[in-house]
């Protein structure tokens, strides 16, 4: 991927629930969106996962979708596609990512997930 000049790079952090073998082993997960922010597409995204596969999957589920109007959509597809013991914490992971994008472009905290 070319990383064009007006490119945003925002991450976000979780920690995986106790008690999972993903706790054991990692403890959190790290989100990485890139994004334009002349349309608030994600252009490309990277999770801290041991497995690429599993890496592939999700980024897969967020890159090119838009978030002018927050993430209620990726966190649908992520709900009914990505079922995983830690899927709310790549759920935050996201939106803390997207959360931090959005107060840097706009002065302005998103709305909170339901």
């Amino acid at each position: 991927m070319t990383i064009d000049e007006n490119l945003v790079l925002s991450a976000g952090f979780a920690q995986f629930p106790k008690g999972t073998s993903l706790f054991e082993t990692q403890r959190g997960l790290t989100c990485v969106l890139i994004i334009d922010p002349e349309t608030d597409v994600i252009k490309d995204a990277s999770f801290t996962f041991l497995m690429d596969v599993t890496n592939c999957f999700i980024v897969s589920l967020v890159k090119g979708k838009n978030v002018t109007d927050g993430i209620e959509e990726i966190v649908e597809v992520i709900e009914k596609r990505f079922i995983v013991p830690g899927q709310r914490a790549v759920i935050q992971a996201v939106y803390a990512a997207y959360e931090r994008y959005w107060e840097a472009k706009t002065g302005e905290k998103p709305k909170k997930l339901v």
